[in-house]
């Protein structure tokens, strides 16, 4: 965990802005926490046997994670992900051994979806398992055991709000429960990006169905592993302000981030303004700026969609 200091110093908050730096994480993201958690309890719960085929449904970090942990423990592995996913996250999943499948779906129900496509994988492929992130309880319970104790650890049990993306939720989920336990009046803050419907109130999503760029966050439905009841207030993102913060984070404050930490610490500097000099704001910084090389971190890329 490491405080953010000229941004928001520039932006006028006054309470300390900790970055939660999940991208220096053995696969380079916060999924890699439940990645592993996730095969060792299909492992354990006989789900998953020598010889079997493991695969995912993901916008890739979680198939980094997945592959990965393939990889060391000898699994064939398939990943499914939208082809508007970085090609460098591609590049990492097949580096590692692992097989991926683009799809071309916009919507969780159409054919060609990676939900549907993982789903008839499946049902084709003899000794194969779905671990889903979306719905699976060790989503939410690796963050509910791990990162929200280490948070609290890190910051002395004296903090006032934490701040997430939702991507599948367990994230928020699993952090919230645990540090609503240990103190109720800690706000926890959900971050979901425009044209996405997962926030509440329901009238926030005013521009369901746009397309946003920031990956890994956002969905046109409601993940299972969310519990939505753990988020005190929503905060939606525009692409424009993500990457141009996720740039800031990298030039400002050595952070090497991706996209939806942009989005997160844009959060913060809305959320924080009224917190106090001696609380304390954990931002969550998801994954770093190595999957998208070609993407916001390029001048021409920016340009060309009218962010800079």
């Amino acid at each position: 965990m490491v405080q953010l200091n000229k941004i928001p110093l520039a932006e006028g908050v006054q309470c300390q802005v900790l970055g939660k730096c999940e991208f220096m994480s053995f696969g380079g993201s916060v999924k890699d926490r439940m990645g592993i958690r996730m095969i060792e309890e299909a492992e354990r719960d006989g789900k998953l046997k020598p010889g079997y085929t493991v695969i995912e449904p993901t916008s890739g970090n979680t198939g980094v994670s997945v592959a990965l942990v393939c990889a060391v423990k000898g699994y064939r592995c398939i990943i499914v992900m939208p082809q508007r996913m970085s090609q460098e996250k591609a590049d990492m999943i097949t580096g590692l051994g692992a097989e991926i499948v683009r799809t071309n779906g916009t919507s969780f129900e159409d054919d060609d979806s990676h939900f549907t496509v993982a789903k008839r994988l499946n049902k084709e492929i003899p000794n194969s398992i779905v671990l889903d992130q979306y719905t699976s309880s060790a989503n939410g319970l690796e963050h509910y055991d791990s990162t929200a104790e280490e948070i609290w650890a890190q910051c002395g049990g004296n903090l006032s709000m934490v701040i997430a993306g939702s991507g599948t939720g367990g994230t928020l989920t699993g952090i919230g429960r645990k540090l609503k336990e240990r103190n109720p009046n800690i706000k926890i803050i959900g971050v979901d990006p425009e044209g996405s419907l997962v926030a509440l109130p329901d009238s926030l999503n005013v521009l369901r169905g746009k397309k946003h760029e920031v990956e890994g966050m956002g969905h046109d439905f409601t993940p299972t592993a969310l519990d939505q009841n753990v988020v005190d207030a929503w905060f939606k993102c525009n692409d424009k302000d993500s990457f141009q913060m996720a740039r800031r984070l990298i030039k400002e404050e050595g952070l090497l981030v991706g996209g939806s930490s942009g989005s997160i610490v844009a959060a913060a500097l809305h959320c924080a303004k009224d917190l106090k000099p001696d609380e304390k704001c954990v931002v969550i910084l998801p994954d770093s700026i190595r999957n998208y090389m070609s993407k916001f971190l390029s001048d021409g890329w920016m340009e060309e969609r009218g962010y800079l």
